[in-house]
């Protein structure tokens, strides 16, 4: 009885048009898969990542982060209600000529990543005492990311790339490294690297205010890549992804 009683809300808030929120915590009371089976609609477990779904937000799209360099779309159960209970999710990223998908780690999920039309350099970093792996992905072939380690892929091409990176948990979770260290308080940062100084550090990523250098993801990448491609590396970049500042991390 329980069971049906769930499945019949669920129906009803994907046809009365409920927040994507209410669906997603009504999904995870169902009891059973087939319950969440029955209770999504057809086009439910259909993911449109050119054409990626709005969000309960007016100008938000759940799960697609931009930058200069272009950006990357992730179907997740922030997003994509049909992953729920599945443990699975998907991001694909459009790379410009030389954009660099910022080192990051993904806390919840191992990542395998298939590079689609361009070679691709990655970088990884799994933890304390491992070695940096470095590789050049070609088009076809496919590389893993380890579970919270940190990781990068740039377009070391002069034309659009896309990859498409898969997930074993169904909200993965992303971390941006720099935008999330240079949110730390600055006395700490500066501590982190050397005593170097709040002026200093202020100086490394610009973070006075609202203020910040650290451009958004993706972002244009290498000067040794633009200048091959005879692309000018823009006079500015949105930096509106860096780490909020309130009481803990203020500037001292």
């Amino acid at each position: 009885m329980l069971s049906a009683i769930v499945a019949l809300s669920i129906t009803f808030g994907s046809v009365f048009g409920i927040p994507l929120a209410d669906q997603v915590a009504q999904l995870r009371l169902a009891p059973t898969a087939v319950d969440r089976i029955n209770a999504l609609a057809d086009k439910q477990f259909v993911f449109d990542f050119l054409n990626p779904p709005s969000g309960d937000t007016p100008g938000v799209i759940p799960g697609k982060t931009t930058g200069a360099g272009g950006h990357t779309v992730e179907a997740f159960a922030g997003n994509f209600p049909a992953t729920i209970g599945n443990g699975v999710a998907m991001t694909v990223g459009f790379l410009g000529p030389c954009a660099i998908n910022t080192p990051h780690t993904h806390p919840r999920a191992t990542e395998v990543n298939y590079s689609v039309n361009g070679t691709l350099r990655t970088g990884l970093l799994a933890e304390n005492g491992a070695r940096f792996i470095v590789n050049d992905l070609p088009p076809g072939a496919m590389t893993v990311f380890p579970q919270g380690a940190i990781h990068f892929e740039m377009n070391n091409g002069c034309e659009p790339a896309m990859f498409i990176a898969g997930f074993n948990h169904e909200d993965p979770g992303v971390l941006q490294v720099a935008h999330r260290f240079f949110g730390l308080p600055i006395d700490i940062v500066g501590a982190t690297l050397g005593d170097i100084g709040i002026q200093e550090v202020d100086g490394l990523a610009h973070l006075v205010g609202t203020l910040s250098t650290i451009p958004d993801n993706v972002a244009v990448g290498t000067d040794e890549c633009l200048k091959r491609c005879g692309i000018a590396r823009p006079a500015a970049q949105p930096t509106t992804q860096q780490q909020p500042r309130l009481a803990g991390n203020a500037f001292l």
